[in-house]
């Protein structure tokens, strides 16, 4: 069966049988706490960036970072949201708090480049982005670059910093310690005719460069579907994540929802739920878990829709079907710890393609969320309508609940 027409099979059968028997989703098991949702600003386009920085029409991965007394942000501008070889990792800086902005690298490769992160350490800015391919209908990655900020303002030449098919997923420092995480095989995420064995990884460095296992007798935390993946710690040192399981493990599709005891912080348990959290951003704010992710609109929010009975081909094509072609929104959650639920908390302003965050803390209960979507006035978007077309990045200020 031509690959066009098992996508159209799949996409009916999913529209079809949505409401039948899917996975429950988790209850939620309190209300939502009260968050304020500050006034959404454009970023870029906008004219706080530099005239000649050369945008193009999809604005959208992206990073941000507050150090040495001034704001980064790292994003990947290209012609669309898939793969082509145009594409841009532009990193821009601000000592007005993002008022405006200096173009102070731009990183063309020839191929596609995805997921800028941002890192400080001893002292020096770090970005790293991984290569990805040419092909748009393709998911081809070619392993982890970084590259760092020079004292007068150059940045150096990007070098190899992981296995050649590797993908960053997120950086960040908790109490001093730097951490990322990676994961490979991820050719296995858009597979149809095999169980996939993406490997996800936790590291940290000294250097920024050389990346090791936080745990060397534990350097992979979980091999299966899932892929993206971050987490933050609670007050008593536990560990806490949510991975993106789009490839599926064992007839299950969705997410994992992960924790580690103290001390073991490798030692990943995880619980299945049938939402997708695509692009999760997991921090903590006095002890409770907080993530920013994109929530699917139609179907309760599941991107399993429970007909496992189909063939492993036909069913993953139905879920990736049913969730291309239905409007999406960047949403706030908070984790019930007890419970291992991931409650909605709120939507911020986003429509079309949209859900690649980025914070930075303004105060001790107050943040900026850097995100990118498609034009957010007028009608909504299916995610595939916003993929084709132009995205933007904006900032929305929150303020989280305190105790």
């Amino acid at each position: 069966m031509r690959n066009t027409t098992k996508v159209l099979l799949a996409g009916l059968t999913a529209v079809v049988l949505a409401a039948c028997s899917p996975p429950p989703v988790p209850a939620p098991t309190e209300p939502a706490q009260e968050v304020v949702i500050g006034p959404t600003t454009q970023v870029l386009p906008g004219p706080g960036i530099p005239a000649d920085t050369g945008l193009l029409q999809s604005n959208n991965n992206l990073d941000v970072l507050d150090a040495d007394g001034a704001r980064y942000l790292a994003i990947r501008t290209s012609l669309v949201h898939f793969a082509t070889p145009f594409t841009k990792i532009v990193v821009f800086r601000s000592t007005d708090g993002g008022t405006t902005w200096t173009r102070e690298a731009v990183v063309e490769r020839g191929r596609d480049m995805r997921e800028p992160r941002l890192l400080a350490l001893n002292g020096t800015v770090f970005l790293y982005f991984f290569d990805a391919g040419t092909n748009p209908f393709a998911f081809e990655p070619g392993g982890v670059q970084g590259m760092e900020r020079r004292a007068d303002g150059t940045w150096t030449d990007p070098v190899p910093v992981s296995p050649g098919d590797a993908v960053v997923w997120r950086t960040k420092t908790v109490d001093g310690v730097p951490y990322m995480v990676r994961y490979r095989g991820g050719e296995d995420s858009y597979t149809v005719d095999r169980e996939p064995a993406i490997a996800v990884e936790l590291l940290t460095t000294t250097d920024g460069y050389d990346w090791t296992p936080v745990d060397p007798a534990r350097p992979v935390v979980r091999t299966g579907g899932a892929s993206e993946s971050d987490f933050a710690f609670d007050d008593d040192g536990r560990l806490w994540a949510v991975m993106r399981n789009e490839a599926g493990e064992q007839g299950r599709y969705g997410s994992l929802v992960c924790t580690a005891p103290p001390g073991d912080i490798a030692n990943w348990d995880c619980a299945d739920d049938p939402r997708k959290f695509d692009s999760p951003l997991v921090f903590s704010h006095e002890g409770e878990i907080w993530i920013l992710a994109r929530r699917q609109m139609a179907n309760d929010g599941r991107f399993d829709l429970g007909i496992s009975w189909l063939p492993r081909d036909l069913q993953y094509l139905a879920y990736e079907a049913a969730y291309w072609v239905t409007p999406k929104r960047l949403a706030l959650w908070k984790l019930d710890r007890g419970t291992r639920t991931v409650n909605w908390v709120a939507d911020l302003p986003s429509r079309g393609d949209t859900a690649f965050p980025g914070i930075v803390w303004t105060g001790p209960h107050s943040l900026l969320v850097y995100n990118y979507s498609s034009p957010i006035e007028g009608e909504d978007l299916a995610w595939v309508q916003g993929q084709l077309g132009p995205t933007n990045i904006y900032v929305t200020p929150l303020t989280l609940p305190s105790t």
